[in-house]
């Protein structure tokens, strides 16, 4: 079993466009929560561990996973608001945000005493390595899990405006690598958080996706491949990277490869079939609006 870790949210999305001030249409989302959903939606075994409002925003958030196959039995449930995060569209598709998160449920997560039996991997990220106090449980989650020997995934997904000091921020971040197996950058989080990591003591790989121009993989022996991007009409980028965390995870379990050491061994062929898979998943994203991950059947099999 696969565990992503992390909030789930609203995204208020603008829908019509010329209007000063345009309708914002409802939409599940929060980076770990879409995860576990295009997690559930490929067929894979995955359960959400987050909290979720008891609100009605909760209820959909929770009704739309159930509807993929995720087990969320181990969502905690509180009596505070949900997140909202209004989205702005650009141009070009993509997607930036401003978040409306004090005194919200999924910020007062606290740490389970354990998780589902059979968890292989954890998947982090987001807002939720942000904001206290659930920020600490969920680190703590990742420290207890890694030294488990767990394959854990941490994706940063850098929303600048959510974290009050850029320094400490990095500081922390820098902590967590060396209880990370593979870690997704975009690359503005490698922009914002100073470069690539890299070296002996951090993940065993790293990989970057690059919009337009496809994703790439540099592993800590040093090897590196690289895939350009499906083709794809873009309706808005909303998604996409959650998409990409989901399908990585996808194809290395279908290879066997979910466990600390593991992707040591994997050789460029495997690693441009992992990567080309997510990227055909994250195009699928992309052609629709909010996030809305494929299904098995929309993907070539693995």
């Amino acid at each position: 079993m696969i565990v992503v870790a992390g909030e789930a949210l609203i995204d208020l999305v603008p829908h019509g466009a010329g209007a000063p001030l345009p309708a914002l249409l409802p939409r599940p989302g929060g980076g770990p929560y879409n995860t576990a959903l295009a997690l559930g939606r490929l067929g894979a075994d995955v359960a959400f561990c987050s909290r979720v409002s008891d609100d009605g925003f909760g209820e959909a958030l929770l009704g739309g996973l159930r509807a993929a196959g995720v087990d969320v039995s181990p969502v905690q449930r509180g009596p505070e608001p949900t997140t909202l995060a209004v989205a702005a569209i650009g141009a070009d598709g993509s997607a930036g945000y401003g978040f409306y998160a004090e005194g919200t449920a999924d910020r007062l997560f606290t740490l389970p005493a354990a998780l589902p039996a059979g968890a292989r991997a954890l998947a982090l990220g987001t807002c939720s390595l942000v904001l206290e106090p659930g920020a600490s449980a969920y680190e703590a989650l990742l420290l207890r899990e890694a030294g488990r020997g767990l394959f854990t995934l941490l994706d940063p997904n850098i929303r600048p405006g959510l974290i009050p000091d850029a320094d400490a921020y990095r500081a922390r971040f820098a902590g967590w690598l060396p209880h990370v197996t593979l870690l997704k950058l975009s690359e503005d989080d490698a922009g914002w958080l100073g470069g690539v990591p890299g070296g002996p003591d951090g993940p065993e790989a790293v990989v970057l996706t690059r919009a337009g121009a496809g994703l790439s993989v540099r592993t800590a022996s040093g090897r590196e491949v690289s895939v350009p991007a499906a083709p794809v009409t873009v309706a808005d980028t909303i998604g996409a990277g959650d998409t990409v965390n989901a399908a990585l995870l996808h194809a290395l379990a279908a290879r066997d490869a979910l466990s600390p050491g593991a992707l040591r061994s994997l050789g460029p062929d495997a690693w441009h079939d992992v990567l080309s898979f997510a990227a055909r998943a994250a195009a699928v994203t992309c052609s629709r609006t909010g996030a809305e991950p494929p299904y098995a059947a929309e993907l070539p099999p693995l």
